[in-house]
């Protein structure tokens, strides 16, 4: 299977180019409703200190994805490029890492990947961001090549 992992906003607009409905599958296999709807899209900006004292900054194109019970709601892949487009030119939507947000239990964040027909919400995790400074030791990138399944949805 052809994953593409890490979608940045271009990749999301090309790949809604290439459908002609729109299909987002959760980590657990489940579908996000069809007649969900995308309630904004933004751009999130996180200023920070790691544990071991590193300023950082990084920003994300954040989709979030809500379901109602207007259950013959569809939205089709032209009109979210064009949500996209809108917020290019009112934000300055710039081409970042795509985030997804979709409500379970509380507020999801997700990365995004696509199969080539549906879009995957990828599971995010926390990290330590110092781990030198922490005495945690790196895995080697040979161990970690190795552990990498395409079909996981983690590249």
């Amino acid at each position: 299977m052809n994953w593409q992992c890490n979608m940045k906003v271009s990749s999301l607009k090309d790949s809604l180019d290439s459908l002609e409905q729109v299909t987002f599958v959760l980590p657990n296999g489940s579908h996000v409703p069809p007649h969900f709807h995308v309630t904004e899209v933004g751009i999130i900006t996180k200023q920070y200190v790691d544990c071991g004292g590193t300023f950082r900054k990084e920003s994300t194109a954040n989709f979030q994805l809500w379901s109602a019970d207007d259950f013959e709601h569809r939205i089709d892949p032209q009109t979210i490029i064009k949500i996209i487009q809108i917020a290019e030119n009112l934000l300055g939507l710039e081409d970042l890492e795509v985030e997804v947000e979709y409500q379970s239990d509380t507020i999801g964040k997700y990365g995004l990947a696509f199969d080539g027909t549906r879009f995957q919400l990828t599971p995010t995790q926390t990290d330590c961001l110092a781990k030198e400074k922490c005495g945690i030791l790196e895995e080697s990138e040979e161990t970690a090549e190795s552990n990498c399944d395409p079909s996981s949805g983690c590249c």
